[in-house]
């Protein structure tokens, strides 16, 4: 698949990304992390993970890890491509499906708008935030040191994230829009999930990959 090609099913995964709550309620978040035995060459093994907890507890109630090989190369803004196959695989054998998922990574924050926070969403219909560590896309003030200080991440004046204060005098994370949320309540949801820099999810599930992963090479 071309290169052009993979921009064009970007564009039209951006087109269908619903940045508006469409939900009836959230009692449950889930965390979806991804890693790889080597980030850059493949084919390589892949492992993914979820970790749901409750809302109102900060407490798991289930969690999974799903092994496979991953063949499509590394491409930078195109991680999509290469990560979607081995998430897909981690949902459909999800049997406590939460009611929003936390993806490592980005949303609509995304040179093209559908990044694989949105991508994950709009495939599987289901309500995703993108919650990545880093920036990949737009621009922004440096927000306030206070745990719930931010500020908008924007790209020509339109705002595209927020980059989130979710602990005192600590690295900010980058919030954006995966799908059927908006972002208001994307970064409330995260900072109600945060008791570290990461929200609990996407922290409990890296933990958890990481560990299988040890297990798994050494």
């Amino acid at each position: 698949m071309s290169v052009e090609e993979l921009k064009r099913i970007q564009l039209e995964c951006a087109r269908k990304v619903v940045q508006r709550d469409d939900f009836a309620r959230i009692e449950t978040v889930g965390g979806m992390d991804l890693t790889f035995e080597d980030i850059r060459h493949n084919p390589t093994r892949a492992w993914a993970s979820l970790v749901v907890i409750e809302l109102k507890t900060l407490k798991p109630v289930y969690e999974l890890v799903v092994e496979d090989r991953v063949s499509f190369p590394y491409i930078p803004t195109f991680l999509a491509f290469r990560e979607m196959p081995l998430l897909l695989k981690l949902y459909e054998r999800t049997e406590v499906k939460p009611d929003v998922f936390f993806v490592d990574g980005q949303g609509v924050a995304h040179p093209r708008g559908c990044g694989i926070a949105s991508h994950f969403g709009v495939e599987t219909g289901e309500v995703s935030v993108g919650v990545a560590k880093s920036k990949l896309f737009g621009y922004y003030d440096e927000p306030g040191e206070k745990r719930g200080d931010y500020s908008y991440l924007k790209f020509k004046g339109r705002i595209v994230g927020a980059v989130l204060r979710t602990r005192d005098r600590t690295a900010p994370v980058f919030v954006s829009v995966g799908h059927r949320i908006s972002l208001n309540t994307a970064m409330d949801l995260v900072l109600k999930t945060s008791r570290y820099r990461i929200p609990e999810p996407t922290r409990l599930a890296h933990n958890l990959l990481q560990s299988v992963r040890r297990r798994s090479l050494f």
